[in-house]
């Protein structure tokens, strides 16, 4: 019997920012993007507007943030309508059906819960890569 050797390609590194998360779930979800090569950031849950202000200005990639509806929903409100396109994923301490189907009924991209293993951790980088955010936006000519 021959084996098949499957090489993954190597993920590039995305600028990611933790908003909001606690502590512990931060630094669970960061080591687990660590593994990866991944640039991460964090940063308290400020009113969505000055959310937004804050990932554009550290040219976002990728958001994570956590499952409270409330927040959630007001952020992804605002990411919407300035930043489309952006990538974010709701963090929840559960996993749980209707929570994740909450989530991306408001517009998530994404959501996840610990434990963050490897495979289902590099699966939403595979997919953010895929379906790029510009970070950077060209200018209409003036």
């Amino acid at each position: 019997m021959r084996g098949v050797v499957v090489l993954e390609k190597d993920l590039s590194t995305l600028n990611i920012v933790l908003l909001g998360l606690d502590d512990l779930v931060a630094a669970e979800l960061a080591t687990a993007l660590s593994q990866h090569h991944q640039q991460v950031h964090f940063h308290p849950f400020l009113p969505a507007s000055q959310c937004v202000s804050l990932l554009e200005g550290l040219r976002a990639d990728m958001v994570f943030c956590p499952a409270e509806v409330g927040r959630y929903k007001a952020l992804l409100g605002a990411v919407n309508a300035k930043l489309p396109g952006l990538p974010v994923t709701v963090v929840s301490r559960r996993a749980e059906v209707s929570e994740w189907l909450d989530a991306l009924d408001a517009g998530a991209w994404d959501y996840c819960s610990p434990p963050f293993e490897s495979r289902p951790i590099r699966w939403i980088l595979q997919k953010a890569q895929r379906y790029p955010y510009p970070a950077v936006q060209e200018l209409p000519p003036a």
